[in-house]
């Protein structure tokens, strides 16, 4: 437990420090109920004295050549790979992830941090023609600044990587304010890890905080010229009205409700593989989890056969077990709250044909069908292990099934034509959407958001040079311009 305590504080500045708030953050093992460690939390003071730190070395930082940046990044991504079990150990206590999720989520951090490697060489202008003689027009890409970075409590190493990795890559310095319940492996670890590296004292900073001690000090603080969120679409809906009021810059990667389609000509073992990884994946506690699960009538009763009989034989319990699939959810709240769900889908005329248990805080899976038209279960979130199967009858009917939704983050489609499933693909209003795969995926190159609540910008690739940098026009006059007056 030294490990958390380590890491479990303020990193401001270069420096590990207790916050000077009047209470702690209690960071709890999700299985076993076992105090990691206690974080007093930071105050405005801190955000102020993180933020004006960031802007600080920001600019020297900006000045940099990039082959210096990019060989931080280097070291970085090197430190990643030499303490991935360290990092999968931190992911199995903190967050109760399993050993498979740990390793697919250390994995991904280690591809962003070698994109940020390139990123940082990236071109910074270009030369465009000028309508008048003589001039020359410059267009510089400058990175933004300081960048505010609040990331969730489901994939935090990894989701706090994608937006701090490139923005340092770019030129940029970061504050970050990790979830409450992922204040080492959203914070402090990666901290360490850049600090190791020897990025300089002052462009990596860390809160460890809530919105009660600090309200909304972080977003309206007037250093960050962008915020880079990911959670909830109604926290992100506050973020992105108060920001706007502040002429900031936000990148939202909200809440998700993506469908897994399965058409009458696809490979149903497949199919079947890929619903219970899309839907299953770390408890169900991912934005982009197949909530529902949509078969074609003409092969649902073998698709539900064999998916049930997937589902049912999943491991759950002990995260450290390699065995185990299903771990706890983050907290006791949720497991009450995911438990309450099925009971009132039941109620309401739901046919549970899988119904787990819940002890403690692992909720065992469950899948629903026959959910009446209007269940509010059809368009929200299901941050949890709960499946919605439902059927359709043709492809129209499957297109209008999977844009009945507030949200437009992922989905898939499963068909035996793949171009079938790339027209299927095109009609469905959402940032992602994958052909003969799961609705899970993330790629480095490839940029990476929703549509609709489930967000606004994009991350990964050319999207984060879009995001973490502004343009600048220089013009030059070599000849004489001639004035009207």
């Amino acid at each position: 437990m030294s490990f958390f305590h380590e890491l479990a504080h303020q990193y401001i500045d270069g420096e590990w420090r207790t916050g000077s708030g009047s209470w702690d953050i209690i960071d709890f093992n999700p299985y076993n109920g076992e105090k990691l460690a206690a974080v007093t939390v930071a105050t405005a003071l801190e955000v102020d004295q993180a933020y004006r730190a960031a802007e600080q070395a920001q600019q020297e930082w900006a000045a940099t050549n990039p082959y210096e940046r990019r060989a931080v990044l280097e070291r970085a991504l090197r430190i990643t790979g030499e303490r991935a079990d360290e990092i999968a150990e931190a992911i199995i206590d903190e967050l109760g992830g399993t050993r498979l999720r740990a390793a697919y989520e250390v994995r991904g951090a280690s591809e962003v941090l070698r994109e940020a490697v390139r990123q940082s060489l990236r071109p910074t202008g270009r030369l465009l023609p000028a309508v008048s003689d003589g001039r020359e027009n410059r267009l510089y890409r400058l990175p933004v600044g300081v960048i505010g970075v609040i990331s969730a409590f489901n994939f935090p190493f990894l989701v706090g990587m994608k937006s701090i990795a490139p923005a340092l890559a770019l030129g940029n310095a970061v504050v970050v304010k990790p979830h409450q319940s992922a204040p080492v492996v959203g914070g402090g670890l990666i901290a360490k890890i850049f600090e190791d590296a020897g990025l300089p004292a002052g462009l990596l900073n860390v809160l460890i905080t809530d919105s009660a001690e600090i309200g909304d000090a972080f977003i309206e603080h007037p250093v960050p010229k962008v915020i880079s969120f990911s959670g909830s679409d109604r926290v992100g809906r506050h973020i992105a009205a108060t920001a706007a009021g502040f002429f900031k810059r936000t990148i939202l990667e909200l809440s998700g409700n993506s469908a897994l389609v399965v058409l009458e000509d696809a490979d149903i073992d497949y199919a079947v593989r890929a619903a219970v990884f899309s839907r299953f994946l770390y408890q169900g506690q991912v934005s982009m989890a197949a909530n529902r699960i949509l078969v074609d009538r003409s092969v649902a009763a073998e698709f539900t056969e064999r998916f049930t009989a997937e589902v049912a034989a999943l491991k759950s319990g002990d995260p450290r077990d390699p065995e185990t699939r299903i771990g706890p959810v983050f907290n006791a709240f949720q497991a009450d709250a995911l438990t309450a769900l099925v009971d009132r889908a039941v109620a309401d005329g739901a046919t549970a044909l899988v119904r787990g248990r819940t002890r403690g805080n692992v909720v065992e899976p469950t899948v629903l069908a026959d959910l009446p038209d209007g269940s509010p279960l059809l368009t929200q979130e299901i941050l949890g292990p709960v499946a919605l199967l439902m059927t359709f009858d043709g492809e129209d009917d499957a297109v209008t099934m999977v844009n009945d939704s507030p949200y437009g983050l992922s989905g898939a489609v499963h068909t035996g034509d793949a171009e079938r499933g790339v027209r299927f693909a095109q009609r469905i209003v959402s940032g992602m959407f994958h052909v003969n795969d799961s609705t899970v995926q993330d790629d480095p190159l490839v940029a990476f958001g929703g549509e609709k609540t489930s967000g606004v910008g994009r991350l990964n690739g050319e999207a984060v040079v879009e995001a973490f940098t502004t343009q600048k026009w220089m013009s030059i006059q070599h000849g004489r311009s001639v004035f009207p007056f």
